[in-house]
């Protein structure tokens, strides 16, 4: 397979670098970053997006954490804090939210904002909108897995 095109991010620099400014903010904010690599690969997972579920076990320091190979089981398997759980629930409703009539349902929220505070959870949201938004640009131009971005 062959890309369509070069990543839009990259045919607009200043794109990159407001999508890049607003993975700094979401890095900053105090969500624990193994949070958010399981996030971010479960979104990618429900997209389709081979590049970014490819980058979730390259980029990841701990290539043996369990939770990488199970996530998208992460209901049933015992490898998941109640927080990453919590996590998981929203990603996968922010994702699907086109598949729903009322968005990111109430008990969804409920538990996400009782593991997570005003601030951690806006970064969460923030990182599974960039996700999203890696994820539909690389799949828009049909990036393929394995190479570098053209």
């Amino acid at each position: 397979m062959q890309a369509r095109m070069k990543n839009p991010a990259l045919v607009l620099p200043e794109a990159l670098q407001a999508l890049t400014a607003l993975w700094k903010a979401v890095e900053a904010a105090g969500v624990p970053p193994a949070t958010l690599d399981l996030v971010n690969l479960r979104t990618s997972q429900i997209n389709g997006c081979s590049v970014c579920v490819e980058a979730a076990f390259t980029m990841k320091k701990d290539k043996a954490d369990p939770r990488l190979y199970a996530v998208t089981a992460w209901r049933d398997m015992p490898h998941f804090s109640e927080a990453e759980r919590a996590a998981l629930a929203l990603a996968e409703a922010v994702t699907r939210v086109g598949e729903r009539g009322d968005g990111v349902p109430d008990d969804v929220w409920a538990e996400a904002a009782r593991h997570y505070d005003e601030k951690t959870l806006a970064a969460l949201i923030l990182q599974i909108a960039l996700e999203n938004v890696w994820n539909r640009l690389n799949t828009a131009v049909r990036q393929p897995a394995g190479t570098p971005w053209a």
